[in-house]
């Protein structure tokens, strides 16, 4: 079973430049997709409800804006989304497809000043008391998304320049440290090991894409049981970056 996480940092855009094409070659069974940025009702039919598809829809009550979306081959057992069962800005999808919990989660960027920061904070300190629960858990469990959080410094190309930046805080880092430590398996890391990257966001500035000047903020994570069936991490670097500002990564299970 082949399972993505993407943030496509708006559908519409994404599939006008070929994110149907895509997903095709890459062939993931389940999808978990950021920063849609569109009810399903400004989507056409075939994206809407695409053929081979069971979807399910967190889009933002703000319009453009934020919103994830799971896509699954599968059938879609059980939803939630939220937190607390509000989430008005669709940050979160918990479901159940296939003897799997499926987290799809867009954490949100502190990047637009002080108060968004803080909001961010506080959606940390919600999140890890709420996904440690699923670290116990019998069942494999996959939080999948776009974190907005490097991790260390081979998670981002320039760290000494970003230690003052949101996404690279030290107080965001070692909130980071004390998730994996909670029981979550970094899948991406755990297949490249102690390298530089591989990254999954580059900024639209420069050459950061030209030369792999990226941070790595999307995350595939699983707990002890999903671990046990783990295979194999991708990050799909070239192809996606012509379609989002994110490369869609994968992880295979067995």
């Amino acid at each position: 079973m082949r399972i993505c996480s993407w943030n496509v940092n708006g559908l519409r855009a994404a599939v006008r430049k070929g994110y149907c094409e895509f997903i095709e070659i890459i062939n993931p069974d389940i999808i978990l997709l950021q920063e849609i940025r569109v009810t399903p009702d400004q989507l056409t039919e075939d994206i809407r409800s695409p053929n081979g598809w069971f979807v399910h829809w967190n889009p933002a009550e703000r319009k453009g804006y934020s919103g994830t979306a799971i896509w699954s081959k599968y059938p879609i057992e059980t939803t939630t989304t939220g937190l607390n069962g509000e989430d008005i800005e669709g940050r979160l999808i918990h479901a159940i497809i296939n003897g799997l919990h499926i987290i799809d989660v867009y954490l949100p960027s502190g990047s637009s000043g002080d108060e968004r920061q803080q909001q961010k904070e506080l959606w940390m300190a919600s999140f890890f008391p709420w996904s440690t629960a699923f670290t116990i858990m019998n069942e494999p469990v996959v939080i999948g998304g776009d974190l907005n959080i490097a991790h260390t410094e081979k998670d981002i190309f320039y760290a000494k320049g970003n230690q003052n930046n949101s996404g690279f805080l030290p107080q965001e880092r070692e909130w980071f440290g004390e998730l994996l430590n909670s029981g979550w398996h970094d899948f991406m890391r755990e297949q490249y090991g102690d390298i530089d990257g591989p990254y999954s966001w580059w900024s639209n500035r420069g050459k950061a894409r030209e030369l792999d000047r990226g941070w790595r903020i999307d995350y595939l994570l699983g707990n002890r049981a999903c671990s046990k069936r783990f295979k194999s991490a991708q990050t799909h670097r070239e192809g996606g970056m012509t379609i989002s500002d994110h490369a869609p990564i994968t992880i295979d299970l067995e």
